[in-house]
């Protein structure tokens, strides 16, 4: 059989579709088969390049269909450089010590290198602002950091500048709060308004057997189930013309748990997700429609989650001393909050 592309230098990696697979577009399911080594787009380019076969015979369709019993077979890339590398990338430094730099992440910024963000990571601009007192802290790959934030998400971030700093830090993000005096709080802007203005959600959340980059509320008896909990506060209601439901709300969530998308996947769970999130407020998108100019194409245009870390408490990690940071909304969440204030004014 003809090689693909990359074929005659590769790993060749082999998986069988179960009945669960059936009916799932071809780079979805494989993303799941082998995440976290590579992502969605990465499996898309990969099958575009003629490095997977279905079958035995070579296909170049991401949205192919899966079949139980089918047997797929992948061409892995050669691994990435271990290390990253320094980039000159503009920090908004909030603190900075010896022992701790506390940024303020944008959002579009990826926290640290990985499959399909090789380089223009947070991670790479740490490593050039700080220098070698990052080297093999929490590991080549994730030097320094003890928490992160999603992609899209902007906030708040403290990154560790050695070793003890690192332990310390991670000891009280493990820890949660139970026991510190660490606190960590969101801004989100949800569609509707939960039914009370303060709640508690807790869950156990797993990998989504739909789509295995997801997310997903699971049964507690669930192998990879892990307990999150997220506490919410009602911070501002947004009406519709009709003045009878609000259309959004802006909600402040407090983390008692960090698990992977926890705010995301909790507020969707109680049926109000968050504005713009494309994984789990989709279906909610036709939403907008109902909106008046120029707040329908401001909701429309907004191209990310609707969610800021806009608080960060923690224990200096070489004096204990209790330092607290906060952030405020970034223009292009401002602008949307800022849009939803004049329609409910004018109803």
């Amino acid at each position: 059989m003809t090689k693909g592309h990359n074929e005659a230098e590769a790993e060749l990696k082999a998986f069988t579709a179960d009945d669960d697979a059936a009916g799932a577009r071809l780079d979805q399911w494989l993303a799941g088969q082998t995440a976290p080594e590579l992502s969605r787009n990465r499996i898309k380019q990969l099958i575009e390049q003629g490095n997977v076969r279905l079958n035995g015979t070579r296909v170049t369709e991401p949205k192919r269909k899966v079949k139980s019993g089918d047997i797929v077979e992948i061409a892995m890339p050669e691994p990435e450089a271990p290390e990253p590398l320094a980039e000159d990338i503009p920090l908004s430094v909030l603190h900075e010590d010896d022992d701790v730099v506390v940024i303020d992440k944008p959002a579009g910024l990826v926290v640290h290198p990985g499959p399909g963000n090789p380089a223009g990571t947070l991670v790479n601009a740490l490593i050039a602002h700080c220098g070698d007192s990052l080297s093999g802290i929490g590991g080549v790959r994730r030097p320094g950091i003890v928490h992160r934030l999603d992609r899209d998400t902007s906030g708040v971030m403290v990154v560790a500048k050695n070793d003890r700093a690192h332990q310390a830090l991670s000891a009280q993000f493990a820890d949660h709060g139970r026991t510190t005096e660490m606190e960590r709080a969101y801004l989100a802007l949800v569609w509707g308004t939960p039914d009370r203005m303060t709640g508690k959600i807790e869950t156990f959340l797993g990998r989504s057997s739909r789509d295995r980059m997801k997310q997903a509320v699971v049964p507690e008896g669930r192998p990879d189930a892990r307990h999150a909990v997220t506490h919410f506060r009602v911070i501002e209601r947004f009406g519709d013309p009709s003045g009878a439901t609000p259309v959004a709300s802006l909600v402040e969530c407090r983390l008692e748990t960090g698990r992977t998308h926890q705010i995301r996947v909790h507020m969707a769970h109680i049926g109000h997700p968050l504005i713009g999130d494309q994984y789990y407020g989709k279906s909610f998108a036709t939403k907008a429609k109902v909106l008046p100019e120029p707040l329908r194409r401001s909701v429309e245009m907004f191209g990310r989650q609707a969610l800021h870390a806009a608080h960060l408490a923690f224990n200096h990690p070489a004096t204990g001393e209790l330092m607290r940071f906060e952030t405020p909304l970034p223009a292009d969440m401002m602008e949307l909050v800022a849009g939803f204030r004049r329609f409910h004014d004018r109803t």
